[in-house]
């Protein structure tokens, strides 16, 4: 009976959906680093003087209402972009009205916008927050003004010091700041002294990430990886080290590979994803999980706008396929493996079967000897290991009761790809 109800329980918490994305394509100037669904409006343009994004927020409105609830109010909203900053306050509050008209949205729900540092002022932060915000990632990237202006950012190190203090003056407690190693140029000294930084206007989340050389961006056409001015494969290691060490010591922890968070501060609507949860997605080239199926609308405005009207007349349906058991297993290790928490291997057996617990144990066996991978028994789940394996020879490492399968930090965080890498070749 324990075993039914904790599938039960498992299948319910992956199948409905009780968070939402929302993406707003709007940006004054594409980054050079970035291949995101984006439409640039110039210097000038905010939602209150532009058509287009009036336009775009009624589209987006349409798509919200066409769409069918599954069951469950919304407990995490995230306005991700883009740049989310550039809607006017009764633009941004139009669609959270809309969210919790198709939806309904809980009393205590975390409701997240991205913005960038001189997008908006006083007038606008309070507007969002009496709106329903109640979390801000702010953009900064780096805290040196030519790194900034290299990468193609619109703003200076000035002005990210000037939106921490707009925050920190409505009382915003809780806003994380992100940052990207391995920028062109970027030394070690202006790394430590941009991690330094960060930590003195002390944000609750912090999010640091590696910058990544996409194909069809302006980084590149101009580098390949391992290019001069970008920083050597083992330097930017180094950094990935350095901050795990910065931040660690100032209190923050290493909650997933990218994210640091000072207690009671993890960002819930990113661990929906983490934790291979469904959630619903709106807006140009958001992407969604419902009912076990992985939808990707169009990333253009026009072919949004048209996919809108259709999705509208087909009565809110979408025509995909659930996705396939292996396909399903590799998402949940691949997302669960970013986290320090790690994977439950009682819920992989449970939802997948005992031999893909063999199986991923055996494919990983070279990296728990490497120190990249480890196993900890997890005390909040009584279920023996024994009872889902029955009779079967059992590995010495699942002796005990269930247990967690999570990469080590910083070491496993930092060489994941490899890690995951075996196991795609091996359950694919």
């Amino acid at each position: 009976m324990r075993q039914a109800i904790l599938r039960q329980a498992i299948k319910t918490r992956s199948t409905i959906p009780d968070a939402a994305y929302v993406h707003i394509p709007f940006c004054r100037r594409r980054c050079y680093y970035c291949d995101f669904p984006v439409s640039v409006v110039g210097d000038r343009t905010r939602g209150e003087t532009s058509a287009a994004i009036a336009h775009y927020v009624a589209m987006l409105c349409q798509e919200i209402a066409s769409t069918p609830p599954l069951g469950s109010r919304l407990n995490t909203i995230f306005f991700g972009g883009g740049t989310p900053s550039l809607l006017a306050v009764d633009q941004l509050a139009q669609i959270i009205a809309a969210l919790e008209q198709r939806f309904g949205i809980e009393s205590a729900a975390e409701i997240s916008i991205e913005m960038d540092p001189g997008t908006f002022d006083l007038a606008h932060l309070q507007g969002y927050l009496l709106a329903g915000v109640n979390r801000v990632s702010l953009g900064a990237q780096a805290f040196q003004s030519d790194l900034l202006q290299n990468c193609g950012r619109t703003h200076t190190a000035d002005d990210i010091y000037l939106a921490v203090s707009l925050i920190q003056q409505v009382g915003l407690e809780n806003f994380s700041l992100d940052l990207i190693s391995g920028l062109p140029h970027l030394t070690m000294a202006q790394w430590e002294a941009s991690l330094a930084a960060a930590i003195a206007l002390h944000p609750t989340h912090l999010s640091v990430y590696d910058l990544t050389i996409e194909p069809v961006t302006a980084f590149g056409r101009w580098y390949q990886s391992g290019d001069r001015p970008l920083p050597t494969d083992e330097v930017t290691a180094q950094m990935y080290r350095t901050a795990q060490h910065y931040l660690t010591r100032a209190g923050y922890r290493h909650y997933e590979i990218s994210s640091y968070a000072k207690p009671g501060y993890q960002c819930l609507h990113n661990r929906v994803y983490w934790e291979n949860r469904s959630y619903y997605g709106f807006g140009m080239g958001a992407a969604s999980y419902t009912l076990g199926q992985r939808f990707v609308r169009p990333r253009t405005r026009k072919t949004y706008f048209q996919w809108v009207e259709q999705f509208g007349a087909a009565g809110g349906t979408i025509d995909c396929l659930p996705t396939p058991a292996a396909e399903a297993l590799l998402d949940q290790l691949m997302l669960g493996l970013r986290l320090a928490d790690g994977v439950n291997l009682v819920q992989v057996a449970q939802q997948f079967g005992t031999q893909s617990v063999l199986t991923i144990l055996a494919c990983l066996a070279p990296y728990r000897q490497q120190g990249w991978v480890e196993q900890l028994g997890d005390e909040s789940d009584e279920t023996p290991v024994s009872a889902l394996f029955g009779s079967q020879a059992l590995p010495q490492e699942l002796s005990g009761r269930s247990l967690r399968l999570r990469l080590t930090d910083p070491e496993g965080f930092l060489f994941s790809n490899v890690v995951l890498s075996s196991l795609f070749e091996k359950l694919s």
